[in-house]
């Protein structure tokens, strides 16, 4: 069965990628870095390289590829990476990374994942400070396996960096507006300003709207997953005399779409999970008539997310080959989340997420660039968090228990928690500080031994978490928990040594052990019992990674990695089946294994092809989580294969007009989204394939898109809340397409790159 599967998802892919070598395929309206075979330099050590000098395992995504693939939300970067994936639990707007088998299955709004994000270097941690920012990009860059010895924020799974395009001393600009099923207007530009000698500004912005595509039935409600956002970044770069750089980033985004849709299963008792009928009130709802894509919502608001942010990134050359830089950064965000979890015309249960959050962090380092030998970087750390948190789990709020034809706080007195409005709040506080040094010493002209240390201290405290029960009319009924503190205060030291090795045709192969480490959690899930209010320990990698980096021949490039992880004490919320509570607890270990391979090819000057494969076994050693063994078990989010393919064809170019074709494949084999492996909620494997055409005729675009061309039905979360009498899905963005037009004088979309008039 295994090889059959295996011989299925080659045989797919292979279709699909001869697919996109002959039929129309994507288009591009980005810097050329990428289309023309160009080399990505990226900076995920912190220095400018080359992506295939850089020994470790990294993906690097140029300005071309975001564009041409349409990249606006985590599904559509996970697939274009091996061995990265996402969940949606609480929407694509707010995505869980998964990668290596490396996530969390904590979905609430406090927590950060061990997956981190960075914006031009600076960590956004929690959920309310991702926003909208794939937008106006030069590239991104996502590195696997642990980070601490050159990122600000220690993580155990590995680091995506959003690099936006940069002010340059030029005055430029483009600007794109398009149209879309499901309604969808869309626009985008930036317009960058030389401003004398030594500054100069970029203003970028994205605008869409779109109707939801997944159809509300019930009477007098919005359609969900809808579209509805915009994002704005201005920029400014000073360079007061040579040796010194300083960019100011201000950026402000806000989402206000109709919220996303649950595809909720009912169980033999139905939605309700038979309690309306216990009670004599009612019947529990068996959803039927209806598809994958369509619901009978009776709570179907609008999701609310904003950002602001403010950061300042200071480069100073000391002299003697010494570089000082800073990195000093304010965000602010807010979530409102109003989840119709039941999917259904009942109110069952109905969860409303708030999350508040602000943060500063400073990161100081200096590098040096001493030639051959030695050279280091070494750096300071400092990140604060505050956080408030409130939700309220709304269950069986339209049941009448009492029977005297009203539902009010006697029903929830005498049923309780059934008929009751359940909520907990709390206020988070967090600081994080390091010392962290990456050390390089050159033995000879191929061959490098690297190392690094990093000392972390992060603490806590957890402030005023309260949970009550309130009737539907607000009276409150019980004090479930009262007010409670709890705090940590946790120091770690880890690290990373390595060995590289480049031969005298540019081959570099590699070797490096390397610790990770992501702090302790509190638990925002404690609505009924004392010991909910839990704090989970931190968790624990140990990463070794072998992988060679060649370019066998002219235009082939390819990269290759092998993975072990020992992981311990993975954090998961863990359900007791005693008395239901919900705590936030620690799996024993694990053990993951596995590879990546990425080749890029360019066999004609007008054809370029890019291939990813990615490979993973990941199992449980040891734990136990809501009472159950787990030993032999898949992690979540842990599919066995993942593929991903592009091909770019230049069907023709005239020197005045050009068109590119564009086409991606990518393929996710079966998995689970949570570690009990429950049957019914098993995931199987799916593709998806997207195409474009772009037509350039002087600086003026047109370009035709469409993503997942075979309308392919596919999870992106699955929970069992059988106890509510459904299991609880998001489903996939179906078939998407449109048309957009353009004009630019800086390269995106093919366009020359012909400054505007100062």
């Amino acid at each position: 069965m295994a090889k059959f599967r295996a011989r299925s998802a080659s045989l797919l892919f292979s279709a699909g990628f001869v697919i996109g070598l002959a039929g129309p395929v994507q288009a591009q309206d980005a810097l050329p870095d990428d289309a023309s075979g160009d080399e990505i330099v990226v900076t995920a050590q912190k220095r400018a390289e080359r992506a295939i000098d850089v020994p470790i395992s990294l993906t690097a995504l140029g300005s071309n590829a975001i564009v041409t693939r349409r990249m606006s939300q985590a599904d559509d970067l996970a697939a274009s990476v091996p061995n990265l994936q996402f969940s949606a639990t609480v929407g694509e707007n707010t995505p869980i990374f998964a990668l290596r088998g490396v996530s969390m299955s904590d979905f609430s709004l406090n927590q950060a994942g061990p997956v981190a994000t960075y914006y031009d270097e600076v960590y956004k941690g929690n959920f309310a400070f991702l926003g909208v920012n794939l937008f106006d990009l030069e590239r991104i860059e996502v590195l696997r396996g642990p980070q601490g010895t050159l990122y600000g924020k220690n993580t155990t799974g590995g680091a995506i960096n959003l690099i936006a395009v940069a002010p340059k001393h030029e005055t430029s600009g483009y600007i794109s507006a398009g149209i879309g099923n499901y309604a969808r207007r869309e626009a985008s530009g930036a317009l960058n300003l030389a401003l004398g000698e030594t500054l100069a500004a970029r203003f970028a912005f994205t605008a869409a709207r779109a109707d939801g595509w997944f159809a509300n039935r019930q009477p007098g409600q919005i359609d969900l997953n809808g579209t509805r956002e915009y994002g704005l970044r201005a920029s400014l770069l000073w360079e007061p005399r040579d040796g010194i750089k300083m960019i100011l980033r201000l950026a402000n985004s806000r989402q206000t779409p109709g919220n996303y849709a649950s595809y909720s299963v009912p169980g033999a008792d139905g939605v309700g999970a038979g309690v309306y009928e216990a009670f004599g009130a009612g019947s529990s709802y068996f959803r039927t008539g209806l598809g994958v894509r369509e619901l009978a919502s009776n709570y179907a608001e609008r999701r609310r997310a904003t950002t602001s942010s403010a950061a300042l990134t200071s480069e100073i050359e000391l002299g003697n080959g010494l570089a000082l830089t800073s990195v000093t950064a304010w965000d602010k965000g807010s979530l409102f989340i109003p989840e119709d979890t039941d999917g259904s015309p009942t109110r069952a249960l109905e969860i409303p997420y708030t999350d508040r959050a602000n943060q500063i962090s400073e990161d100081l380092r200096i590098t040096s660039d001493w030639g051959n030998g030695f050279n280091f970087i070494a750096g300071a750390y400092y990140h604060r968090e505050s956080v408030f948190n409130a939700t309220v789990l709304n269950l069986w709020t339209d049941l009448d228990a009492d029977g005297d034809g009203s539902v009010t706080a006697a029903d929830c007195a005498l049923a309780l928690p059934v008929a009751c409005a359940v909520d907990n709040r709390f206020d988070q506080l967090k600081h994080s500080y390091a010392l962290y040094s990456d050390l390089r010493y050159a033995l000879n002209a191929q061959l490098n031994l690297r190392g690094g240390l990093r000392y972390t201290h992060d603490d806590g405290h957890q402030s005023g978490l309260i949970a009550q029960a309130r009737g539907v009319d607000g009276v409150l009924v019980a004090t479930l928990i009262p007010a409670t503190d709890r705090r940590f205060a946790t120091s770690n030291v880890s690290g990373k040594v390595g060995i590289d090795w480049k031969a005298a045709d540019g081959t570099l192969l590699f070797a490096n052990f390397s610790r990770g480490y992501r702090g302790n959690g509190f638990n925002a899930q404690a609505f009924f019992d004392q010991s909910e209010a839990s704090v989970a320990k931190p968790e624990t990698i140990n990463a070794f990674e072998v992988g060679i980096k060649a370019e066998p021949a002219d235009k082939l490039s390819l990269s290759a990695t092998g993975f072990v992880y020992d992981y311990r004490n993975q954090q998961f919320l863990s359900v007791n089946p005693a008395n239901a509570a919900q705590t936030l607890v620690n799996l024993d270990r694990s053990r993951l294994y596995g590879g990546e391979l990425e080749v890029e090819a360019h066999p004609l000057p007008d054809l370029g092809i890019q291939l990813g494969v990615g490979l993973l076994h990941a199992r449980v050693k040891r734990g136990i989580i809501s009472g159950e063994d787990l030993r032999g078990h898949r992690l979540s989010n842990a599919p066995t294969l993942t593929l991903s393919s592009a091909a770019e064809l230049v069907a023709f170019d005239t020197g005045h007009a050009k068109l590119t074709l564009n086409a991606t494949l990518s393929y996710v084999s079966s998995q689970f989204f949570e570690v009990r492996n429950i049957a019914r909620l098993h995931q199987r494997g799916y593709a998806l394939l997207g195409a474009n055409a772009n037509l350039v005729i002087g600086d003026w675009t047109v370009a035709v898109w469409g993503k997942n061309l075979g309308d392919k039905t596919y999870f992106t979360s699955r929970i069992d809340l059988s106890g509510f009498g459904f299991d609880y899905n998001h489903v996939g963005t179906p078939r998407s397409f449109g048309v957009k037009c353009g004009a630019n004088s800086e390269g995106f979309g093919c366009g020359r790159k012909t400054p505007l008039p100062a």
